[in-house]
């Protein structure tokens, strides 16, 4: 009974994830094809952005749609060559996205009291992800999806992002500028520490990575 009610609730949260991450890569994608709003100061900052602002939007869409995929355990495991197409697909989206994060850091909103965590954002996502790919390549795959699922957790950033604002904004009624900086500090290192604990706190964790659960 435990091990059927576990098993649903990894479904449930993994169907969540995944609503989550499909609807924000929805809105990036979105975002670039959308229509200019002059009055918003998100859009008059990024319309002179230059290349950094869609391939920002692009890479971090794709690499969020891709993300649930990536980890849905019964997929990779029927088809394990679509996981690799995609995995690659998804580097080349963080790859993407990073870059144009990093250079998109240097003109943030609030400044460098957020830009600092975008940029540091930028660096570990990328880094992670090639660590992931590079043990992928060295055919250590406990190793390989550790490093994803902490890729995983800092591409999630953006949810999370999304998600502190709306809370912020929404629910406590907090100063824009002061919810923006906290949200933009605590969106992947709340993601990365939950990560990093299950992946060194529980002992499920270590047998789902090597029977390929997860």
């Amino acid at each position: 009974m435990a091990s059927t009610t576990g098993s649903w609730a990894r479904r449930c949260a993994h169907l969540v994830f995944a609503v989550l991450c499909v609807a924000v890569a929805a809105y990036a994608f979105h975002f670039l094809y959308g229509e200019f709003r002059p009055r918003n100061p998100f859009d008059r900052r990024f319309a002179v952005g230059g290349i950094a602002v869609p391939a920002h939007f692009f890479g971090a869409g794709l690499a969020l749609a891709l993300a649930p995929f990536q980890v849905w355990a019964r997929l990779r495991g029927r088809l394990p060559r679509a996981h690799r197409v995609g995995g690659w697909l998804y580097a080349g989206g963080v790859l993407t996205g990073g870059i144009g994060g990093l250079a998109m850091a240097t003109d943030a909103h609030g400044g460098w009291a957020s830009g600092a965590a975008f940029a540091l954002l930028g660096v570990v996502w990328i880094a992670s992800t090639a660590l992931g790919v590079g043990f992928a390549i060295a055919g250590d795959i406990a190793r390989h999806r550790r490093w994803m699922w902490r890729s995983v957790a800092l591409t999630a950033s953006a949810v999370t992002l999304r998600l502190e604002l709306a809370i912020g904004q929404g629910a406590l009624q907090l100063p824009f500028l002061i919810t923006y900086v906290f949200a933009a500090w605590s969106c992947w290192t709340i993601n990365l520490a939950i990560v990093e604990w299950w992946l060194r706190r529980r002992p499920s964790a270590r047998r789902m990575l090597e029977s390929g659960i997860a």
